[in-house]
């Protein structure tokens, strides 16, 4: 396993971030456990999940399989660098209730204990804002996570979602009462979808972020899905097949496909290689339903792309080109 620095903080991880989205809504908690325990073994030690990870009226649910697997003992907690997200609601369909979501220092004061109940834990080392909050000054919010870091509850404070004048605002704000601030940033980053290279991506390595990039398949897109098509008349679905829709992106879509055939390599492992190879991305989130998946997705990290592939993904997957060059006509 290959294993990194997060941001500028002292703390080791792996170069895959193991995602828990589906485990609850699409994988059953044995094999969530399953999943969990092999990643462990492959020495992937960075978990992620959220507070609203079960979605619904099982929101929660995911925090509560992942407690369940620590409790199993074995030193997993102790090998884990975990990470959850405050902001969504937690209340259930018609008993929204004031002060039950978004970053307020009461909402945040309450999610915590909340998460440290479900995960079966006495601290996160990674909690992580899930929006930006329009409405909560920072220096409320870094007020809030100073109590709670003081209290042993938490060790880091991460972003997701946070344009780069944002990322920029909450350390300043940090800075001016002497705190670290933000350490990590998830952001939405892909070969098909790279506009995090304009702002959040720069912003981060400057403040000393980790980047996290989330759905480095974009939503499927690039895991093959045209092959897949051809070779086990599986069609498309959802976000994937909606894209498809349009017929340039469906072109685009065949050209990665056709080039990764040329070289003989898989869509998704060479979808996740090639983020590994972008400045300041510490490791993509990679969200398996099954073991197999997981397997593909650690193939990833043996993949070395030669000079040729990466030209070659860049003339059909353009970046928006270095700022501020890239905002000038």
């Amino acid at each position: 396993m290959k294993y990194t620095q997060l941001g500028r903080t002292g703390l080791k991880v792996s170069r895959l971030v193991l995602g828990t989205m589906n485990f609850g809504p699409q994988t059953d908690e044995s094999t969530s456990h399953a999943i969990l325990d092999a990643a462990l073994d492959a020495g992937l030690n960075f978990v992620d999940t959220a507070n609203v990870y079960g979605w619904g009226e099982n929101k929660g649910r995911t925090e509560e399989i992942i407690g369940s697997w620590f409790g199993r003992g074995g030193g997993r907690r102790e090998k884990t660098v975990l990470a959850t997200k405050v902001y969504g609601s937690m209340s259930r369909e018609g008993e929204t209730w004031p002060n039950e979501d978004r970053l307020s220092a009461l909402n945040i004061r309450r999610a915590v204990e909340a998460s440290l109940t479900r995960l079966q834990t006495d601290y996160i080392d990674v909690y992580q804002f899930h929006h930006v909050d329009r409405r909560t000054p920072f220096e409320e919010i870094w007020q809030a996570v100073d109590v709670l870091i003081q209290q042993g509850k938490i060790l880091y404070v991460g972003s997701s979602n946070f344009p780069g004048y944002k990322i920029a605002q909450a350390n300043e704000a940090a800075a001016r009462r002497g705190m670290v601030g933000l350490v990590s940033e998830q952001c939405l980053y892909n070969l098909a979808e790279r506009r995090a290279e304009m702002e959040v991506i720069p912003a981060a390595q400057d403040y000393g972020l980790g980047v996290i990039p989330w759905s480095p398949l974009h939503g499927g897109l690039l895991g093959g899905v045209i092959k897949k098509e051809v070779e086990g008349g599986r069609r498309a679905s959802g976000r994937s097949a909606d894209a498809l829709a349009n017929s340039s992106v469906r072109a685009q879509v065949q050209a990665y496909e056709d080039l990764l055939d040329k070289h003989g390599l898989e869509p998704g492992e060479t979808a996740l290689a090639w983020l590994l190879t972008r400045p300041g991305v510490t490791g993509p989130i990679v969200g398996p339903r099954t073991a197999e998946q997981l397997d593909s997705a650690l193939r990833a990290l043996e993949l070395e792309l030669s000079e040729e592939v990466l030209a070659g993904l860049d003339e059909i997957f353009p970046g928006p080109g270095p700022s501020p060059e890239a905002f000038a006509w």
